[in-house]
């Protein structure tokens, strides 16, 4: 007996007992590989190099039978065809050849998802659909680290300007199967999974990491649409598969600028994974950190001791400093120090842009803390003011240290007697003499040529009272400042000052009280009922 047909016996067999387990571990497509397979494909090679052979060896070894038990299995036309299709795959693949491979692996893939469709024994191929599906994401995985190889394939026409990539689709082909098992009707929605639907979040965390690895990720809404729809509650499924959606959900959410829903996904998959497992919280922490930063909280020093935070808390401890105390300097710095690294992760520009009103927030609560005089009498009416003309001095002078400018030496006093020659020395040379009517001093080579993102409003533009009116506007619109704009007077008046007891507290909320939304139902995210 030759070795193929020991092997579609073996097979007959699975499908009589409904073994799909069994089945996935025979069906095997990728190294490491036991002896027996090279043995086939090198009997495939020799044998049955004509595709009718093979399909007449399949259909006779795999007969479709009529009148069988309830408990028991047999091939359907979607199985034979499949089944054909794997044997052709181990005739002509060549491991060596990633390209070949890939595209006779997507082929084989595509054949299974039509045996899964079957109404009746398409369960059987449920598990077997789970191992190609990770064998053919790992492939595209590796060959989108090999543009030398990519290049050559021609681009395809998508009719929108875009060009379809290996990774992007690899996710379409196992997007099918996912829809396959969510609109499977084996068990209520609501009740423990069984059949394909035991599969919904294993087919879409494979789907989502490949749209998330070639940058598609707006493709991921109608999976998350889909998903809120027709998908069972994601407690029922296992620990992996809850983390590593809410991981992805998470991050899509943080990627379309809703903060609260992004902060409430990734806590939920940190909180549910193990300490043990650092690696996986390290890369939850990337995108739950800054997302918590972008709502007002900022990472305690216990956060940053942890262990799987060391690598991170050098950049966000100085993106935490900088937000507490509104210092642009030191905001400019960290992201220009950490570009490329934030860069990488997708945090760039939405660091860059989205802490700016929590930095004017704080800039604003030091100029009113270095300049507000409260009123002598105890039973004064005045209503605590911030003078904009003072925030627009602040302002003004941290463009000017943006710009390169330095404090400007003070006038001469009289020389204590245990100042070093050698310190002076120093310190005259790192700043020239002050203009006048300036306490800061133009840098040696000029003024820094800032790039847009780096300035307060935009790049070397000087700031005016109209940049700084709009902004506490702006403040007090979003809630992070309460009270009301005096335009004529030039003043942001605090409201609730007594009320509060302090005008600080009355003027400059809690940051994370006001942005949170705490009450908000997450698309994407299943609950029981």
């Amino acid at each position: 007996m030759s070795l193929a047909i020991e092997f579609l016996t073996s097979i007959r067999g699975f499908l009589k007992t409904r073994n799909g387990i069994g089945l996935r571990d025979w069906l095997r497509v990728e190294p490491p590989l036991p002896r027996e397979y090279l043995n086939l494909a090198a009997e495939l090679k020799t044998g049955y190099r004509n595709a009718n052979a093979i399909a007449k060896l399949v259909e006779k070894c795999l007969p479709e039978e009529d009148d069988i038990p309830e408990d028991q299995g047999t091939a359907w036309p979607g199985f034979i065809a499949f089944v054909k299709d794997y044997f052709e795959y181990w005739r002509d693949v060549d491991f060596d050849d990633l390209l070949g491979a890939h595209q006779l692996l997507m082929s084989l893939t595509n054949s299974c998802t039509t045996a899964l469709n079957h109404p009746t024994y398409g369960t059987i191929m449920l598990q077997t659909s789970i191992s190609l599906c990770g064998s053919l994401s790992k492939l595209s995985m590796t060959l989108n680290k090999r543009p030398d190889l990519t290049k050559k394939l021609n681009a395809v026409d998508t009719g929108d300007d875009d060009q379809a990539s290996i990774v992007g689709t690899t996710a379409e082909v196992i997007q099918k199967i996912f829809t396959t098992c969510l609109t499977d009707r084996s068990s209520q929605r609501y009740a423990q999974p069984e059949g394909k639907k035991v599969g919904v979040y294993i087919f879409a965390n494979l789907t989502l990491k490949l749209l998330f690895a070639c940058r598609k990720t707006h493709l991921a809404k109608q999976l998350f649409t889909n998903v809120s729809a027709k998908a069972p509650p994601l407690t029922f499924y296992p620990a992996a598969q809850r983390v590593t959606y809410l991981y992805y959900l998470g991050r899509f959410h943080f990627i379309n600028n809703h903060f609260t829903r992004a902060s409430r996904c990734l806590e939920e998959a940190y909180l549910q994974t193990p300490p043990s497992f650092q690696k996986h919280r390290q890369l939850i922490l990337t995108y739950l950190v800054p997302c918590n930063m972008l709502l007002g909280r900022l990472p305690s020093q216990t956060l940053l001791r942890r262990p799987e935070m060391q690598s991170m808390a050098p950049i966000f401890s100085q993106f935490a400093q900088a937000v507490r105390t509104g210092n642009y300097l030191l905001f400019q710095q960290t992201l220009e120090s950490h570009e490329h690294w934030l860069l990488r992760k997708g945090l760039l520009l939405t660091l860059t842009y989205r802490l700016r009103p929590l930095l004017w927030r704080s800039l604003s609560r030091r100029t009113f803390l270095l300049t507000y005089v409260a009123p002598t009498e105890a039973d004064s009416r005045k209503a605590a003011t911030l003078e904009l003309s003072h925030l627009l001095i602040t302002a003004s002078y941290i463009q000017k240290r943006l710009e390169g400018y330095l404090p400007a030496r003070p006038a001469a006093k009289g020389r204590a007697p245990h100042i070093n020659n050698m310190f002076l020395k120093a310190v005259s040379n790192s700043a020239g003499p002050g203009t006048g009517i300036s306490t800061l001093a133009p840098p040696p080579g000029g003024p820094k040529l800032l790039r847009p993102n780096e300035g307060l409003v935009w790049g070397n533009m000087a700031i005016t009272a109209e940049h700084v009116e709009g902004m506490v506007a702006s403040l007090c619109a979003q809630g992070l400042l309460h009270g009301y704009l005096a335009h004529s007077q030039g003043r942001f008046a605090i409201m609730g000052a007594k009320q509060k007891g302090s005008a600080v507290v009355a003027g400059w909320p809690p940051a994370y009280e006001v942005l949170a939304r705490t009450d908000e139902e997450i698309p994407g995210w299943v609950k029981d009922q």
